[in-house]
């Protein structure tokens, strides 16, 4: 099987509801950027990487001149075997990982589909039948927010991030944290997530202030060293997301003490390939995950289910369903959330199919 060209779309996709977060950002209307590769085979494998701006150093407008900087390597390439592919890009084109993401999501389908296993079989081997799944609530008033919570929990949702410092208002943030917690109950996992946007003292204040709670914090500083100042003067458990992209990120986090949880996300890591690997460091840590990605619809959902389908169950904390945030979806047959879990089947490879319809005119054809 070799590669004979590759196509790129940027479709739209616009939130359900406009999600507030912290430093100002929000989240509505994004492009996520979807790429086919075609072969001189039956198969065609599939990609999708969605940067949410000003989360990372990543932006969609950059994903589509980057491949076809790569494009001369991929062109006539073996794609089964996706890390040789993926070392031979690097020496291309060094670093560009969101990316290179998409690229090797769909490298991954096509190995698959040649294999005719899915991609689960892969990375590891189906070791759930369903993954659990937690809710996000966009940073808005704290009765909102606790309204938001108590709909999700009647579909079965068990695990709530609460966006916090919409405002920087410290004491709203506490409210906000009190009344999800009360909303949900006793049992359910509650965490509050400031997307970096808080400094050291705030976040510390807010931890404080609801160290009577259960309840975990989300990367509320720019630096590990300042979620580690955080985590050691509030006590409470701490999950990283925007510092870790890498092994040595990892190391560093573990090392400070401040990764009970890590968000796996696969651009942040340059793909499936990368963030297998994170998941079995994380493993050996003993660090349990997220295992999602930044954004998107179906096909980073996919493959984001697919690789914390072949993890041990113990040390998967959560999944997310990315495609039921956002319209439209990618492949209307992709799975959805089903009494706050979510299941996907064994078709080769990735098994999805995007609605042409959805895709549009392509904004870039490279062969």
């Amino acid at each position: 099987m070799r590669i004979t060209g590759i196509t790129v779309w940027q479709v739209p996709l616009t939130s359900h509801e406009t999600y507030y977060m912290a430093d100002g950002k929000t989240c509505d209307t994004v492009d996520t950027v979807v790429v086919r590769l075609e072969t001189d085979s039956d198969h065609s494998g599939w990609g999708e990487v969605c940067p949410i701006p000003g989360y990372l150093p990543a932006y969609a407008d950059g994903v589509a001149p980057a491949i076809g900087e790569i494009a001369p390597v991929l062109i006539d390439a073996d794609p089964v075997g996706p890390d040789a592919v993926m070392a031979r890009l690097e020496a291309k084109l060094p670093d560009h990982r969101y990316a290179k993401s998409a690229i090797d999501i769909a490298l991954w389908d096509l190995t698959g589909k040649a294999a005719g296993l899915p991609l689960h079989a892969l990375l590891g081997g189906r070791c759930a039948t369903d993954l659990p799944l937690y809710h996000s609530i966009t940073c808005t008033a704290p009765d909102d927010m606790a309204r938001i919570a108590n709909e999700a929990q009647r579909t079965g949702i068990a695990q709530f991030q609460a966006k916090l410092g919409c405002d920087g208002d410290w004491q709203a943030d506490v409210a906000r944290l009190r009344r999800v917690r009360e909303a949900v109950g006793p049992g359910p996992l509650v965490y509050g997530d400031w997307n970096c946007g808080a400094t050291r003292l705030h976040a510390t204040r807010v931890g404080r202030a609801v160290a009577d709670l259960d309840v975990m914090l989300e990367q509320p500083c720019r630096t590990l060293d300042d979620c580690a100042a955080v985590r050691a003067a509030t006590g409470l458990a701490m999950k990283i997301d925007e510092n870790a992209y890498d092994t040595a990120s990892l190391l560093r986090a573990y090392a400070l003490g401040c990764m009970d949880v890590v968000a796996v996300k696969l651009s942040k890591f340059g793909g499936l390939g990368a963030a297998r690997r994170a998941r079995d460091l994380c493993g050996h840590l003993g660090a349990q995950m997220c295992v999602e990605d930044t954004w998107g619809s179906d096909i980073a959902m996919m493959a984001a289910l697919h690789l914390a389908t072949a993890t041990d169950p113990s040390m998967v904390l959560n999944v997310c369903d990315l495609s039921g945030y956002a319209a439209p979806r990618l492949d209307p047959n992709a799975p959805r959330r089903e009494n706050g879990r979510i299941a996907i089947g064994d078709d080769p490879g990735l098994g999805v199919e995007p609605d042409p319809d959805v895709l549009g005119e392509p904004v870039a054809v490279f062969d």
